[in-house]
């Protein structure tokens, strides 16, 4: 008699080795953006290019040290996890709860036990958003402990005030055609200075620094996936970890053979530092997988170019693949990047299709519709 293995998910994520973990960037890059390699094998999970994997990550153990002894607590204190279980202090803060950004909770009452921080009721005023995001910018939960020391807590009170630590999201950068045992991503590490401490990203150094074993799911993005018309021509706009989903979509249109044309965007700062998988790609344009590579290294001359620069120049022949029933793709920076890339697709609209801007904008709001117009921001 056999017996089934429950679904690995959300709730039930799947413990799998990390196998790879490859700087993409040269040392003489200002970033540090790591490829991952993490073995899905025995696992059963599926994904489509277009998905995104789920990790659950782990707190930086120094900070949850620094934290403890700031409290003065052994960390073997039994507190409630957010699911309820109590759990020693130390695991719950390394697993279970936000400590890179303080809760509006924890400041209400930090400003309630120490007077010298009253100040902190003013910024909670929905009002003042503005200012509060301005001084929470690189704080984590130590600052404001260390800085007012007369708010004690008691350890149960204390996690009661911080926020569940949540999965971090990565859009897949393989295909399981071409790599059936493996999940592939991208991602920039984030480390820098604030307040004379080093800060890290929570996910990014837990890949890069801190395990070889990655709890995760898979996150459906059905808005995202690669049309089933293998004939359809594509467009991918993803300038620096945007990259993530096209390199997936290639790999798929390869292992698939599909016919339908393919042009990539690509930007980043320095051509000689920061073209990731260059060879990759180059190789798909000699096999005439990528018909065109169109790249923009910002930092490469005197003035920056981004990739809505190229968009710009390649107008004509845009507009003839839109023209055609090309799907157009966007990944990254949502706050900067695909605004600046969304204002260029209606230039090129308005100008190579010689519309009034009314017209464009109708004309793009028909590829949304038709989902030829796809997005995947953050």
């Amino acid at each position: 008699m056999s017996t089934s293995v429950p679904p690995y998910s959300r709730k039930n994520p799947f413990s799998a080795p990390l196998s790879v973990n490859q700087r993409l960037t040269a040392e003489s890059s200002e970033k540090d953006t790591r490829h991952f390699e993490i073995s899905l094998k025995d696992s059963g999970l599926k994904y489509e290019v277009g998905d995104s994997l789920g990790i659950f990550p782990s707190n930086d153990p120094e900070l949850v040290d620094a934290i403890l002894t700031k409290l003065g607590f052994s960390g073997g204190e039994e507190v409630p996890a957010p699911h309820g279980a109590l759990v020693p202090l130390k695991e719950a803060l390394s697993h279970h709860y936000i400590l890179t950004e303080p809760s509006k909770q924890l400041l209400e009452a930090i400003a309630t036990k120490d007077q010298s921080a009253a100040f902190l009721k003013d910024l909670l005023n929905p009002s003042v958003k503005t200012e509060l995001d301005r001084y929470l910018w690189g704080l984590d939960v130590l600052d404001p402990l260390t800085e007012f020391e007369s708010a004690r807590f008691a350890p149960e009170e204390f996690v009661k005030l911080l926020r569940k630590l949540q999965p971090r999201l990565y859009s897949i950068a393989s295909s399981q055609k071409a790599h059936p045992s493996s999940v592939h991503l991208t991602v920039a590490i984030v480390r820098y200075e604030s307040y004379n401490r080093l800060r890290k990203g929570v996910c990014s150094t837990f890949l890069a620094e801190r395990t070889q074993s990655v709890p995760v799911f898979i996150h459906s993005a059905k808005h995202f996936h690669i049309p089933e018309d293998s004939n359809a021509p594509l467009i991918m706009v993803g300038p620096g970890t945007g990259i993530a989903p096209f390199r997936a979509f290639l790999q798929e249109r390869k292992a698939a053979g599909a016919k339908g044309r393919n042009w990539l965007f690509f930007g980043e700062q320095h051509s000689a530092s920061d073209f990731f998988y260059q060879e990759e790609f180059e190789s798909y344009r000699s096999e005439e997988i990528l018909t065109h590579l169109s790249t923009a290294f910002s930092r490469d001359q005197d003035f920056k170019i981004y990739v809505q620069h190229r968009m710009l120049e390649n107008a004509e022949e845009i507009y003839q693949w839109l023209e055609s029933g090309a799907y157009f793709y966007v990944c990254g920076d949502a706050a900067r990047m695909a605004k600046d890339v969304d204002v260029a697709l209606h230039s090129i609209v308005e100008k190579a299709g010689g519309k009034t801007p009314e017209q464009a904008k109708e004309y793009i709001e028909a590829l949304k519709k038709t989902k030829h117009y796809r997005r995947d921001v953050y």
